[in-house]
């Protein structure tokens, strides 16, 4: 029997928090569901499980390798279907138009991180008071570190590209320390990317800023491609924009 695997990794949370333990994976099936109530509701055609499948897999490509493909009985047929990480069922979302999108998101968001609930301390205790004051300086301090990264010129970015080149996404992605479907979706929310063609190419008014370089160049299938890839001055810019998106969401 396939099984779902489940993660007990918790969010930093103050000690004075309880927390509610979520899943960390969905089925593909899932997942499709998920995305057939976001699109009736948006008055769009409901996805096939086949259709839906082959939209994982392109999407996701490489990531399923060593991925197990398993059946699972849905009103009598054996219909096949894929473990996935939060992450990938993002990034397979991302492929919905805007409003399906937002409310496929928002759901998968939901489902990210535990809950917290926070309980008041005993302020007639004066130990506990000291904890909970000591607990707020801490989190000022964290919020204020926080607001330094969010200048547009962060010296731990500027170190890492004044002399190393164009970056893709990925590479981007991973300097900045970003989970891959949330930049993909700050990216879009910004417009600064979109996608096309199963390609992610950049806005025209950041290409010209000089914040990407387009590559060109052909695979072995013969097929042409277009790359959009940061430029040093972008992948500056863009760490500012995303430090400050981060704090703005807090």
């Amino acid at each position: 029997m396939h099984q779902t695997i489940q993660s007990n990794t918790l969010a930093l949370a103050p000690q004075n928090a309880n927390h509610d333990f979520v899943a960390r994976k969905m089925s593909s099936l899932e997942l499709r569901d998920l995305i057939n109530a976001s699109r009736k509701s948006a008055g769009e055609p409901q996805v096939r499980n086949d259709q839906f499948l082959s939209r994982v897999e392109d999407e996701l490509g490489d990531e399923l390798e060593g991925v197990q493909k398993y059946y699972t009985p849905v009103y009598g047929n054996q219909v096949a279907t894929y473990d996935l990480t939060l992450d990938q069922c993002m990034l397979v979302g991302m492929r919905e138009s805007k409003s399906v999108r937002r409310s496929v998101l928002d759901k998968l968001k939901s489902l990210e991180s535990p809950r917290v609930i926070t309980t008041l301390p005993d302020f007639s205790n004066p130990a506990a008071a000291a904890r909970a004051w000591a607990e707020q300086y801490e989190q000022r301090q964290i919020a204020q570190q926080a607001l330094e990264v969010a200048a547009p010129k962060v010296e731990f970015v500027d170190k890492y590209v004044e002399s190393t080149g164009l970056k893709g996404f990925r590479q981007t992605a991973k300097l900045l320390k970003a989970n891959e479907a949330r930049f993909r979706e700050f990216l879009l929310d910004k417009k600064i990317m979109y996608r096309m063609g199963g390609e992610w190419q950049a806005y025209q008014n950041h290409i010209d800023a000089g914040r990407f370089a387009v590559k060109t160049g052909t695979s072995e299938s013969g097929h042409a491609f277009n790359q959009a890839k940061f430029t040093p001055k972008g992948v500056t810019w863009v760490a500012g924009l995303w430090a400050q998106y981060n704090l703005e969401a807090q």
